[in-house]
Parts: C-alpha cells; structure tokens; sequence
C-alpha cells in the first residue's frame, strides 16, 4: 500500500533513487529474516522490537516513529528534541489531516 501511495503521489522514483527500499512486512533485520547491519552499526529503525544483537552484533540500535525517521533521514543524525519539535510543528503538523489517516482497508478501492 505504501508502495502504490508512493507512486501514485510520484515519490517512489525520489525514494529509490537515494537507495530506499519498501521491505515486505515482517519482523525487521532479525532471525535471517532479512540482511542484517554490519557489526557494531548504528541503526536508527521503526520497527516495534529492539533486543540486543537482533540486527546485527554489537548494533546500537534506536527506534522510532516514522516522522522521526524523515527528520533523521534529511539531516543524516538523531535531532535534538528542540530540533524535532521545530520540524514537527513547521512541517508535520499544518498537514496532519493528509497525513494521519485511519486505513479501512475494506472500504478502499484495490484493497478490498
């Protein structure tokens, strides 16, 4: 579903091209589901598990949700929480309604 909003909105070419990558749903970098980070990495992720060694030996790993991610993402480390809130309230929040959605997959066309 990501994948089909990301190009129908014409992003998935900006996403791809930077070398993002849409994974299939599991239970993120653990138990060979997938590739693993390289030992000792620093990792920021939003998957719901953090265990030690679950992404890679010795991984320092930090989770978070997805608006932290973009935060990350642009400016290439952790924001301060000053530095987050700022962008929060500058580019997040004027759009909430676009962004937060309630997804009722049987009421929408190509998911029912």
């Amino acid at each position: 579903m990501d994948q089909t909003q990301l190009k129908e909105e014409a992003l998935y070419s900006v996403f791809s091209a930077i070398g993002a990558r849409i994974e299939v749903a599991g239970c993120s970098l653990c138990m060979g589901n997938q590739a693993r980070v390289p030992d000792g990495a620093t990792v920021f992720s939003t998957s719901t598990r953090n265990f030690d060694d679950r992404m890679g030996t010795g991984a320092q790993v930090y989770l978070g949700s997805a608006e932290l991610g973009a935060l990350i993402s642009n400016l290439g480390r952790i924001p301060t929480k000053e530095e987050y809130f700022a962008v929060y309230a500058d580019k997040i929040a004027p759009k909430s309604a676009q962004i937060y959605q309630y997804l009722q997959f049987d009421t929408m066309e190509g998911y029912v």
